[in-house]
């Protein structure tokens, strides 16, 4: 079994700056990718920002220049520094990761979400 933690959610003040941290634990083997998607109230979830056990990464174009995805692939942990918060980024923020547990069964998981508020 593998799970995901996450943690770094909070209520900032527009231009702001919050880090979100996901940390997978459990019978993995290998991860393949990770991921940050958001989900405002009313509208579909949507993603972020991506990247690949080699360091690829993926931005949508509305937070390309202020938010950052990293990860520490010892740790099984990815990151997303997000700068220059808008009002606009508020929403609930999933984590996912990709990959095969030590049973080389693919896994596809997300994290239990964290709350983002940008408001003054």
């Amino acid at each position: 079994q593998v799970q995901l933690v996450e943690s770094g959610g909070g209520l900032v003040q527009p231009g702001g700056s919050l880090r979100l941290s996901c940390a997978a634990s459990g019978s993995i083997f290998s991860i393949n990718a990770m991921g940050w998607y958001r989900q405002a109230p009313g509208k579909q979830r949507e993603l972020v920002a991506t990247i690949t056990s080699g360091g690829s990464t993926n931005y949508a174009d509305s937070v390309k220049g202020r938010f950052t995805i990293s990860s520490d692939n010892a740790k099984n942990t990815v990151y997303l520094q997000m700068n220059s918060l808008k009002p606009e980024d508020t929403a609930v923020y999933y984590c996912n990761f990709a990959g095969t547990g030590s049973s080389h069964r693919y896994f596809n998981l997300w994290g239990q979400g964290t709350l983002v508020t940008v408001s003054s």
